[in-house]
């Protein structure tokens, strides 16, 4: 019964996931605007951030939706199809869970926010400030 369920839910990922990444696109809001300066500090600031995610995962969309509203060019991984990066995931944050976003501070310390809510909440209060 599992192998049935799995293939279900893989065969409709597989339908509706181009319908999603074309939703993702249409429904993006216009990004903001920063001086050179201010943007050339985010821009910095980004290096430090990588986030972890499946393309067609709805959790992950909301969260490359609101990267994209707030001008941040923070690396994406894609867990689902690097085998690489799936087992950065696991090893750093001890889950598969996706969208994870990890930070590295300065001192070399490594922090992961696991939860979309969570990773945009703090998208916004580290650079909402600054839109």
């Amino acid at each position: 019964m599992k192998p049935l369920i799995r293939l279900f839910f893989r065969t409709l990922r597989v339908v509706l996931g181009p319908f999603m990444l074309l939703f993702e696109v249409l429904s993006r809001q216009k990004p903001v605007v920063r001086p050179a300066a201010q943007q050339a500090q985010v821009d910095q600031d980004c290096r430090s951030l990588m986030l972890y995610h499946f393309k067609t995962c709805p959790f992950c969309i909301k969260v490359r939706k609101e990267m994209h509203r707030l001008a941040l060019p923070i690396e994406k991984r894609d867990a689902q199809h690097d085998a690489s990066a799936k087992t950065d995931l696991l090893a750093g944050s001890g889950h598969d869970q996706v969208p994870c976003l990890k930070i590295t501070d300065t001192t070399g310390q490594v922090q992961w926010i696991k939860d979309s809510g969570a990773i945009i909440s703090y998208l916004n209060q580290r650079f909402g400030m600054l839109a």
